[in-house]
């Protein structure tokens, strides 16, 4: 059993999920998806995590009056479970202070961009709509600033002249799926 516990974040189609269980099924990922954190009940990624058999965590926002009452919760969840590290993976909401400082350095994201060029939830679209001629994925921790926290690794993407964004969009996110396990590994090897 592996010794070390992840904790994936997510709020949508959880395809970046998908990639994770994959590379734990096949062991080049080696460490238990312990726990799939949501905040959509719509999300498909839930579909993903009860037919991986990875519990789940479903807790809307909406429920609480305030972002950090929401966030108090799933902290007090993390800690009861012994999560090494928490893996945001499409999840669509800006942690806040009290989150980032409860597992300062022990937060990983994927972003759809070269950072720090592109931040924020539309970063394939921007980049595209800028004209750029490469763009990519990066890996980083989490911190209080948006897009802004130390880069574990990056992968650069040539964008052809011509292609549609839809087009970038699938060839962003293949890469994102082959980068962020590999990525999880190594930040889990240097602890």
């Amino acid at each position: 059993m592996p010794s070390s516990k992840i904790a994936v974040f997510c709020s949508g189609y959880g395809s970046n999920f998908q990639a994770i269980l994959d590379a734990v099924a096949s062991k080049k990922l080696r460490t238990e998806v312990a726990l799939m954190v949501c905040d959509n009940p719509k999300a498909f990624a839930i579909r993903r995590a009860k037919k991986a058999n990875v519990p789940l965590v479903l807790i809307p926002p909406k429920l609480f009056a305030t972002r950090q009452a929401h966030e108090k919760v799933i902290v007090s969840i993390l800690k009861q479970q012994r999560i090494d590290l928490i893996v945001l993976a499409g999840y669509m909401r800006i942690l806040t202070p009290y989150f980032v400082r409860s597992y300062r350095n022990r937060i990983l994201n994927i972003h759809p961009s070269l950072l720090p060029k592109f931040k924020g939830a539309h970063a394939i679209r921007d980049a595209y709509e800028a004209g750029e001629k490469t763009t990519g994925v990066t890996v980083h921790f989490v911190t209080e600033k948006l897009d802004a926290g130390p880069i574990v690794c990056q992968k650069k993407i040539l964008v052809p002249k011509g292609i549609r964004l839809p087009v970038l969009e699938k060839k962003i996110h293949a890469v994102e799926h082959a980068l962020y396990p590999k990525a999880i590994a190594t930040v889990l090897r240097s602890r």
